[in-house]
C-alpha cells in the first residue's frame, strides 16, 4: 500500500505569519494534532499539540513561524506506508507531511494508517 492511498489529501494548513490561535483553532475545529506551515504553496514547517503547549500562555501574540519545527520530516505519496510507519517511529512523531514535486499534497497520520489497516476508510477524517 502507498502513502497515497491512505493520507489526508489537501490539509488545512496555516502560515508562519498566523498567530498561535489560529493554528489552535484549526486543530481543534479538525480533532488533529498537528498542522502544516506552508508559504507561498511551500511547506516550511509543521506545528504540533506540543508546540502549543510550549507556547500557549503567548498563544494571543505568538506567531507560528516562531515556534513551529522547522523543515519537517516528510515524505511521498508514492513510498509505501511501510516506510511510513518506520519513519513514524524512528521519530517518535504521529504524522507526516507528504510532499509531490515540492508541494504539500497531504498529510499521514498514524491514525490515517490504522484506519487503511483495519479497513476502515470510511470513519470520518
Amino acid at each position: 500500500m502507498k502513502v497515497a492511498d491512505c493520507m489526508t489529501p489537501e490539509p488545512a494548513c496555516v502560515t508562519p505569519d498566523d498567530i498561535l490561535t489560529r493554528a489552535v483553532a484549526l486543530m481543534e475545529a479538525g480533532d488533529f494534532r498537528a498542522v502544516p506551515v506552508v508559504r507561498n504553496g511551500k511547506l516550511v514547517g509543521i506545528i504540533t499539540d506540543r508546540d502549543v503547549r510550549k507556547n500557549w500562555q503567548k498563544s494571543e501574540v505568538t506567531k507560528v513561524g516562531a515556534v513551529m519545527s522547522a523543515k519537517p520530516i516528510c515524505i511521498s505519496p508514492d513510498d509505501s506506508v511501510n516506510e511510513a510507519v518506520r519513519t513514524l517511529l524512528s521519530y517518535k512523531i504521529g504524522g507526516l507531511p507528504v510532499i509531490s514535486k515540492g508541494k504539500l499534497v497531504g498529510i499521514i497520520t498514524t491514525t490515517d494508517i490504522l484506519r487503511a489497516v483495519l479497513g476502515f476508510p470510511e470513519l470520518e477524517k
